[in-house]
Parts: C-alpha cells; structure tokens; sequence
C-alpha cells in the first residue's frame, strides 16, 4: 500500500458536521429575533465559540454575560455531536478498510474533544483511531501544522508514507506548505473545490474512490 498511516480531520471529513458550524451562530441570533446578514454564514464559518460569542456583545449589542452566550452556543452544539452527527458516506467503510490493513489512523481536529469523541462513539467509529488531537490542546489553530505535527509524532511515520485527509481549503494549505501529502475530501459546505483539486496531491468526492488508490 502506498499509505502506512493516516490523519483525518473529522468535520466535513470523516462526519458530516459541518452545518452545525454554519447555522448555529444563525440561528442563535434568530431565536432572539435579531435579522442576520446573507454573507454571515462564511463569517460564522470561521469563528470559535469564544469568537462567535465576542461577535454577538460586539455588533449585535447582545447583554447577555459572555458565558452566559458561549453556555447557549455550546448546548447547542452538543445537542447536535451527541444525537445528530452522522458520518460522511461510505467513510465508514474506508476507514474498516485502512484498519483491516492494519494502517494507524489518528484525528486532527479544530473541534473539542469531547464532541468528536461522542459522535464517533455513538456511530460505531472511535475505535478506528488510535488518539484525537485537538487545536484547542496544541494551541494553535490549523493555519499552522503543529496539530498534523503533533500527530505525526504519535503515529512514529514519516510525511512521505502518511496521508493527511482534508476537506477545508486553509487546512489543505497548511499541510501541503508543511510537506505533507494531502487527499482532499468533497464537502458541500466547502466551496473553493477547484482550488483544492489544484493544490490536494488526491481529490475524492465519494470514499468509495479511494480504495483502489491509497
């Protein structure tokens, strides 16, 4: 096989969780009656909790405490990763394929912890990988390496024989300015996709294509 050792990311990648990202700022706003602009949903995209909750007091003159806000968000993100979240089609299979090849599989996340860990308990898929790394944990988000780093050095592999899994355009970025080979995964949340085709050493809408080549 030409990949001894993977790295996932898990939203938009191993489960389809992105939406959560995109309408939970949305829709937090909403239920308080307050009219959000059409091009937020690419701002609230990109933002943190912590960054979403300073977004609300900031422009949209929320009084709410600022815990008070990141408690709401939160309640309603895990709501969705411990009921909701199911994963990427056919990504299931793939990754029993990787693991009946004894190839070690470790997650690199932007995600807590906790949720990843729950959502993939819940569908049948944790005991694929081996150890979650978190951004939060490494503290530093994935416009730097360090969280694919760091995961490299637990697996004990090398960038030539290892394969980063990818849906997120300034993540794919990261990897490949950092040496790594990336296979970039379709996700209809992501939209540059000609741009990742571009610059991904693999390109897979469907999981079910990968199986022949990695």
């Amino acid at each position: 096989m030409s990949i001894k050792a993977a790295i996932f990311d898990c939203d938009g990648t191993v489960l389809d969780s992105m939406r959560i990202w995109e309408t939970v700022g949305i829709d937090y706003l909403k239920d308080r009656n307050i009219i959000v602009e059409d091009n937020m949903v690419e701002t609230f995209k990109t933002f943190s909790m912590h960054d979403a909750a300073r977004f609300f007091r900031e422009v949209y003159q929320i009084t709410d405490p600022f815990e008070e806000i990141m408690c709401e968000i939160n309640k309603r993100v895990e709501e969705f990763y411990f009921n909701e979240a199911k994963p990427k089609v056919d990504a299931k299979e793939y990754l029993e394929y990787l693991y009946s090849q004894n190839v070690p599989m470790c997650i690199a996340t932007s995600t807590d912890e906790y949720l990843i860990k729950a959502s993939l308990e819940r569908n049948g898929m944790l005991h694929y990988f081996s150890k979650i790394f978190t951004c939060t944990e490494i503290g530093k988000g994935k416009q730097e390496p360090d969280v694919f780093d760091a995961a490299l050095r637990y697996l004990g592999t090398n960038k030539e024989n290892t394969v980063i899994f990818e849906d997120s355009l300034y993540a794919i970025k990261t990897a490949k300015k950092a040496g790594y080979r990336v296979a970039g995964i379709y996700d209809v949340c992501e939209k540059p996709q000609e741009e990742i085709k571009q610059l991904a050493d693999y390109y897979f809408v469907w999981y079910s294509e990968i199986k022949n080549l990695l």
